[in-house]
């Protein structure tokens, strides 16, 4: 697959703050893209250069060979975005809300209306298209801002913690959603707060902290470079971990302890990755 983003040495500054750090990254064009990090690592920051919402002091952005900065306009041709906060005009219709979009992208009405009805049909959102955005659930807003985005049929769709509020059920259906979009074509790049949305959804994980990337791989291969087993066990109301390439390795541990430490054995996860690497857990 080619590179659809290609981020080269990117700096950015909030005064004296420094954001992003000689960030360097590419995103595979296809790809469902999971991006990782602490509060205040860079995530939101990443996303917000990418599509042209804040300026960068250095370094240089390219989406689909459109340089972010000097083809500012041919580079947001190609991009969707879902940010944290719902991005809808409470004072309109969720139809209302797709026309208005599509009228920022120069759709003509013919084709405006019929990429409405297939994305809104594709959501199940017929039934609230005359709905006023204030009157949808979490989840019924967050598929209406999907679509929004969607419209003018985006190369890459940046979702910033997309299901960041919303109860379990409604965040496993904008999974589907997610997987679907990504099924049909669409790249996609997500951050995301839930280390389970990230394991179970993406083809690679990057992980930023301090403005830097400091692991991209796969999922799978991330947890390897830890150790594919972990123990768990307590000490002084503590929970301990220890990672182990070979299952035998991690057994013979696991016995050295006592029962009232609480041992568990288990398969490492994404999440051991990013406590390991980051000295904190996600959201923190």
């Amino acid at each position: 697959m080619s590179d659809i983003i290609t981020i080269t040495n990117v700096v950015k500054k909030y005064g004296e703050k420094t954001a992003l750090n000689g960030l360097n990254l590419t995103v595979r064009e296809g790809e469902l893209f999971g991006f990782l990090g602490p509060n205040g690592a860079g995530k939101t920051t990443t996303v917000r250069c990418v599509t042209s919402l804040t300026n960068f002091q250095e370094g240089t952005i390219i989406v689909d060979g459109h340089d972010a900065v000097k083809d500012q306009v041919e580079a947001k041709k190609v991009m969707g975005l879902i940010q944290q906060q719902i991005s809808l005009d409470k004072d309109l219709t969720i139809r209302e809300n797709m026309i208005s979009h599509a009228m920022y992208h120069m759709m003509n009405k013919k084709d405006r209306d019929a990429k409405i009805k297939e994305l809104s049909d594709y959501f199940d959102l017929g039934e609230y298209l005359d709905k006023p955005v204030d009157s949808l659930s979490g989840g019924w807003k967050k598929r209406a801002a999907i679509v929004c985005a969607a419209l003018h049929s985006p190369k890459v769709l940046f979702l910033d913690e997309p299901t960041s509020g919303l109860d379990v059920n409604a965040r496993r259906l904008l999974w589907d959603i997610i997987k679907l979009m990504n099924q049909k074509g669409t790249t996609i790049f997500l951050t995301t707060h839930y280390i389970e949305e990230a394991e179970l959804l993406c083809d690679r994980v990057g992980i930023i902290d301090h403005g830097k990337i400091i692991a991209l791989d796969t999922p799978a291969a991330l947890c390897e470079s830890v150790g594919k087993y972990a123990v768990e066990y307590m000490v002084d109301k503590n929970t301990k971990y220890k990672y182990f390439k070979d299952q035998d390795e991690a057994k013979q541990f696991a016995s050295t302890l006592d029962v009232s430490n609480n041992v568990l054995l288990r398969r490492t996860n994404l999440e051991d990755v990013f406590v390991e690497l980051t000295g904190t857990h996600v959201g923190v």
